[in-house]
């Protein structure tokens, strides 16, 4: 039997964007390895003939020694489960991953680069990033490698450095993709008060800061008409965490409401009207995705990845990245426009159909698989 290992960081994190290809694969007759940490939903995952190995690794340490004993790990898990193809998932299994798969000769493997992380926003070009880029051009420089990248900006840059080789296979999937049927379009809660929700990690790249400021600017003004719902968990063991107590102290139970991470986000998508997500740079952020597919009107940045998601004036609004005044005035401009607010809904829904439907993106990663063991 032909024998596929995911590796990702955490659990959540492969049960939200992976878990449904795992579970394809299995159908289609693949023996199914998933190693990832388990921060307590592992047996989510080792389901339907899944099998799943806690594989625990500091997701942005840089202690040489560390490091080290983590590239060993990735040795052992390989020659362990003896994979045909290994599917890496995050920045530090692709990293990681891709130097012992070509080290213990892995037949096949694909390398999901959903964004380039913490070390690769604001302009980062320190000693990490260079050995990070360095490590990348020595484990991607293989036959049987193919890299998925969800937008042209990481493509870009990582063939410009040098990371991507000639030989490589690319293929472009934008995002994880969305269940439509899961994940509808559903009547718009009461006007009364416009809910705007910020469904993500709480990390500084997401901008926590921004959005902020924002809704203090608009605090004066807005208070009795809108509530701005921060719907995620605070990742402080995360470089660009924001603590809990960063949140507790900007919440007031009214206007700002942090509700944490939910399990259940249909429910938290229908009952708002818009979705903000003022990021600094994405792969192809999985909530805008879904945001489209609940049809809402969304407000981003015009940043790597969130651009894709929103159609200029149609289905929402870009501003620029770092930017607090021209995020209040985009807010404010939808609030002031129930009838924008439902027409941009509808279309951010029409799009989803069109680009984000998970079982295209499913077929496409089966087909990748399939191709390494023909």
């Amino acid at each position: 039997m032909k024998t596929l290992l995911m590796v990702a960081n955490v659990d959540w994190f492969f049960i939200s964007h992976r878990l449904c290809i795992a579970q394809e694969a299995v159908k289609r007759g693949w023996k199914v390895f998933v190693a990832a940490e388990d921060t307590g939903r592992g047996q989510e995952i080792n389901i339907d003939g899944i099998t799943f190995i806690d594989f625990k690794f500091s997701r942005s340490g840089t202690n040489p020694l560390n490091e080290l004993k983590t590239l060993n790990d990735f040795r052992k898990l390989y020659r362990k489960i003896k994979p045909d193809v290994v599917h890496h998932i995050t920045l530090k299994p692709v990293i990681y991953g891709s130097i012992v798969a070509r080290l213990l000769g892995v037949k096949g493997v694909l390398n999901a680069v959903s964004g380039l992380g913490y070390n690769f926003t604001s302009g980062r070009q320190g000693i990490v990033q260079r050995i990070m880029l360095r490590l990348m051009k020595f484990g991607f420089n293989r036959q049987n490698l193919t890299i998925i990248f969800q937008n042209a900006d990481d493509q870009s840059e990582l063939t410009k450095v040098g990371v991507v080789s000639p030989i490589n296979r690319i293929v472009r999937i934008k995002g994880s993709g969305v269940d439509l049927t899961k994940f509808k379009q559903a009547e718009f809660p009461p006007f009364d008060v416009v809910k705007i929700l910020f469904p993500v990690r709480m990390l500084w790249d997401k901008g926590v800061r921004e959005l902020k400021e924002a809704s203090d600017i608009l605090k004066e003004t807005y208070r009795h008409q809108i509530q701005f719902v921060l719907a995620g968990l605070a990742d402080e063991e995360n470089k660009a965490g924001v603590s809990a107590q960063y949140l507790n102290d900007w919440q007031d139970g009214s206007y700002v409401k942090w509700v944490g991470y939910q399990q259940n986000m249909v429910s938290i998508y229908n009952d708002s009207h818009i979705v903000v997500l003022p990021s600094y740079r994405e792969g192809m952020p999985k909530t805008l995705i879904e945001a489209c597919a609940v049809g809402k009107a969304i407000i981003t940045t015009d940043a790597v990845g969130c651009r894709e998601c929103v159609d200029e004036g149609v289905n929402g609004y870009k501003v620029p990245v770092y930017s607090v005044n021209e995020l209040a005035k985009a807010i404010e401009k939808l609030v002031k426009d129930k009838d924008c607010i439902i027409q941009m809904g509808k279309a951010s829904r029409e799009k989803a159909e069109r680009e984000f439907d998970v079982k295209d993106v499913i077929e496409k990663h089966l087909e990748i698989y399939d191709n390494f063991v023909k």
